[in-house]
């Protein structure tokens, strides 16, 4: 069962800020402060697992808009999404402007390779600072940014704002498993290309079926 809602909030950055430490000194979340036509927006990006056994990692990429031709004159404000790959949705380990090997608009890897390089080469891991601070690189206030998740069930605001498929069978998140709702932070630049942070558990596997479950 995939989750509940998804979409994309396009806004402007007006601040940000790291959840306060808990009692061991980490920080769980970069909070993004985004403003839109319906308000002020709270967008929770996770930067750590809240679990010492597992780990985040993360990736920050650069993509042409011609590769995301919904953000093209999308307004600002909450749009919902199907979970589909033609409704502009996004999908880390399917879409192609995400899979790691696109060099440019015209040329795929093939997908095993893709998945190699995926799990080998591109995807970093560290502790909650490291994540934080490789979010914090892109941001700019005052930008216009773009955040794809799951909104609050009350409030507005965004979170699940990571990839949402690859729990393993014996994990609490594993029922809400699914395709083309995985969750990014896009930031625009001044040429118009957008910077992208991704981030995924160690847990969750990159590879998965038809369903968003682990191979």
């Amino acid at each position: 069962m995939p989750l509940d809602s998804y979409g994309v909030l396009v806004g402007t950055l007006i601040g940000h800020h790291r959840d306060p430490p808990d009692e061991q000194g980490r920080w769980f979340h970069v909070n993004l402060e985004v403003n839109a036509p319906a308000g002020h927006y709270r967008c929770a990006v996770d930067v750590d697992s809240k679990q010492s056994a597992t780990g985040v990692q993360w990736r920050v990429l650069t993509v042409h808009p011609a590769q995301l031709p919904l953000l093209t004159g999308l307004p600002a404000g909450f749009k919902p999404l199907a979970p589909a790959a033609n409704s502009g949705a996004l999908d880390i380990v399917r879409h192609p402007a995400l899979r790691p090997g696109v060099g440019c608009l015209f040329v795929t890897l093939p997908p095993w390779l893709d998945r190699w390089l995926a799990r080998r080469k591109l995807w970093k891991s560290g502790s909650n600072l490291d994540a934080a601070a490789a979010l914090e690189s892109i941001l700019v206030t005052g930008g216009r940014v773009v955040v794809f998740g799951e909104p609050f069930a009350a409030g507005l605001g965004v979170h699940n704002v990571h990839q949402n498929q690859g729990d393993p069978v014996n994990s609490q998140w594993y029922v809400e498993n699914g395709t083309w709702q995985d969750g990014a932070t896009l930031v625009q630049r001044p040429d118009g290309q957008y910077d992208v942070f991704l981030s995924k558990f160690t847990s969750q596997s990159y590879e998965t079926d038809d369903q968003g479950h682990p191979l």
